[in-house]
């Protein structure tokens, strides 16, 4: 198979499974197709003895108490707990809690966490501040980093090997299973943010303990959900994240969890098609003489490629791009506000097309393959792709008539 016609397959393959994964039960009266969406803070039993009985089961999807998470929520977890091939899902309100509720729960005073150096932005803040400030230690790995590398940076204490493959800004993809067996073979977990990959990356065939997505992005799909979802594949720890993860007030309200639900149905044919569109817009900016490096996983130029092709059903729509060093920042400013088709703005993986400045809004440890001049990031959303080809030449011309 050709790395164009991959990129969508893999999410081609999730269409009927999303159509039909969480779906109400059939009845002899019939059933609406879409779950019922149900809000509450309180549940009420039939007798103290049902009540005590139920809140035993909070393993369990069962309706407890609002703040353990709603039907809706439970829902979802499910929905996302097959599609990640793992066995429960925490739903948490956000993308980032869905990065730091596990570093609390399985990490302590004491413990060494080692994360890859193009991690997101905010989850580095956190282990810099948060986790520094209760005593755990922190230190970074760079994202290509081969076996040995990586093994000389474990330390006795390392509890926790957190990685992002491929990062979403620099997008280096890593050998997921290599970082399994280092982390593993010294007593360690591996957690990895799937949120580019997520229906396209199998986490636990490659040994991952905990994978975390951002439902923001894909799932949701419409830029109006704000949640995140944790998923493991061991009885273990799904009881010391699930209860952190109570003990914390972690939960997602039912709104967004329907929402998130419905996004799901869509997400496979949107995906197909921003992908495909998101590749070929790639493969345009490479023949710009502007253009120094596109940054997207299916291009050979791409750090890690090789892990790409070896590991993924299928491709994101968010890919980076480094422009020649004979611009600056200001010309590259001057370029993304000449766009009319992408808005400027964070966040990714909806039905539109975005654009976002890399250069000055990343921290490195090391080296970062877009030091060699001005770079941003491009979400490809639904829009034809001629129009947003044409719109980013004709941003381009600002750079060459400045």
């Amino acid at each position: 198979m050709t790395d164009e016609n991959k990129v969508s397959a893999g999410w081609l393959k999730l269409a009927s499974s999303l159509s039909h994964v969480a779906r109400p039960p059939a009845t002899e009266t019939g059933t609406y197709v879409n779950l019922p969406l149900e809000r509450g803070s309180t549940v009420v039993f039939p007798s103290l003895e049902a009540m005590q009985q139920t809140g035993r089961k909070r393993y369990e999807h069962v309706s407890i108490y609002g703040a353990m998470g709603s039907p809706t929520q439970h829902e979802l977890e499910k929905a996302i707990a097959t599609i990640e091939g793992g066995t429960d899902t925490q739903i948490v309100c956000s993308g980032l809690a869905a990065c730091t509720t596990p570093l609390l729960a399985f990490l302590k005073a004491g413990d060494h966490c080692l994360l890859a150096d193009n991690v997101y932005g905010p989850t580095r803040r956190f282990a810099e501040n948060m986790l520094k400030r209760f005593g755990v230690e922190i230190s970074y790995f760079p994202p290509c980093a081969d076996a040995a590398a990586i093994t000389a940076l474990m330390r006795p204490n390392t509890r926790v090997v957190f990685t992002e493959s491929p990062g979403s800004h620099t997008f280096e993809v890593q050998d997921v299973a290599m970082l399994a067996d280092i982390a593993h073979t010294h007593g360690a977990l591996l957690f990895l943010d799937n949120t580019w990959g997520f229906g396209i990356f199998a986490p636990f065939k490659h040994g991952v303990d905990v994978s975390i997505q951002a439902l923001t992005k894909y799932p949701a799909g419409h830029s109006d959900v704000i949640a995140g979802a944790i998923t493991v594949a061991d009885t273990h720890l799904w009881h010391t994240l699930r209860d952190a993860s109570v003990q914390m007030g972690q939960v997602a309200g039912p709104d967004e969890c329907w929402l998130t639900l419905r996004g799901l149905r869509t997400m496979g044919v949107r995906l197909a098609q921003q992908a495909k569109s998101a590749l070929q817009i790639a493969k345009w900016l490479q023949t710009q003489p502007e253009v120094a490096r596109v940054l997207h996983p299916a291009l050979p130029e791409c750090p890690g490629h090789t892990y790409w092709k070896r590991d993924f059903t299928g491709a994101g729509s968010l890919f980076g791009v480094v422009l020649k060093a004979d611009y600056t920042v200001q010309d590259m400013q001057r370029m993304i506000d000449a766009l009319k088709m992408y808005g400027i703005g964070a966040s990714w993986g909806g039905y539109e097309s975005l654009i976002l400045p890399t250069t000055g809004g990343i921290t490195r440890s090391g080296e970062s393959p877009i030091q060699a001049g001005p770079a941003f990031r491009l979400q490809i959303g639904l829009e034809n792709p001629d129009d947003l080809i044409a719109d980013l030449q004709q941003g381009l011309r600002v750079l060459t008539n400045i």
